[in-house]
């Protein structure tokens, strides 16, 4: 067994088992309420971004809905994945190896769309800022801004400081969490065993940081950022969120170019 010591702030050896152990997300379930709510503000077709895409999987399905995607992602690791799911699947996805804090785009799109916690690995105001800028600037006049967030309760209530691990004959991993609710900043130390073609488990050490962040502090980065705050809801049953909401959705909409709420 070999060992590697890593030290990161997106997956990289995590990127070998990511879908293997996401494998009880509804990943259907998500893109149906995300393609609900892009159709509810106008976003019926057109281009999209996918920004913070990981391994594809929600770009996907998004291009299966009927959207022409573009997925972003700062991990070269998850992109070779979502580049040989789009082989598989002969879907014509354009990925961009970029910084979500950084990225740029040859045009503007209809939509952009962020999940699975990505926008919590922005851990600094500042570049969460900067983030909301590039994608006021990319965005079509009035074009919409989908994201989840996990809430301040997750980290404090339910990851705060304990220790997961699952064991699978591909691979495992022990998660040790930290939650500093003063900063908060949540880390968490991945150990991986991942099973090489040749039998032997090769072992990799990774620690990874999100931040939690407040409504208020969306709501403020948003009108910040120039943009318009349309919604903010429980990314699970799209109600107002709640104490015990786990994930928020929020979304905005580009504000700047053109007439506001045009499509």
């Amino acid at each position: 067994m070999s060992s590697k010591r890593i030290v990161v702030d997106e997956y990289a050896g995590f990127a070998a088992v990511y879908d293997l152990f996401m494998d009880n997300v509804p990943y259907e379930t998500w893109r149906d309420r995300i393609a609900e709510l892009l159709k509810e503000y106008g976003v019926k077709d057109g281009l999209v971004l996918d920004l913070g895409c990981g391994t594809g999987t929600m770009t996907e399905l998004l291009a299966e809905a009927g959207y022409d995607m573009i997925g972003v992602d700062s991990s070269e690791e998850m992109l070779e994945l979502a580049v040989e799911k789009r082989a598989a699947s002969g879907r014509d996805i354009l990925y961009l190896l970029q910084d979500m804090r950084e990225f740029e785009l040859y045009g503007t799109v209809r939509a952009v769309v962020s999940v699975c916690d990505s926008v919590n690995y922005i851990t600094e105001e500042a570049d969460l800022l900067q983030v909301l800028r590039l994608v006021n600037n990319y965005l079509d006049p009035g074009g919409i801004f989908l994201f989840d967030l996990n809430t301040v309760y997750k980290y404090e209530m339910l990851l705060g400081e304990n220790t997961i691990a699952e064991s699978r004959e591909e691979g495992s991993f022990i998660w040790e969490n930290y939650y500093d609710p003063e900063e908060m900043l949540n880390q968490y130390d991945l150990t991986l065993f991942i099973c090489r073609e040749d039998g032997l488990y090769e072992k990799y050490e990774e620690t990874h940081f999100q931040r939690a962040y407040s409504e208020e502090q969306i709501r403020d980065l948003v009108k910040e950022a120039g943009m318009e705050l349309l919604r903010i809801c429980d990314a699970d049953t799209g109600q107002e969120p709640s104490e015990t909401t786990e994930r928020i959705h929020v979304i905005a909409r580009e504000h700047g170019k053109g007439t506001e709420g045009e499509q």
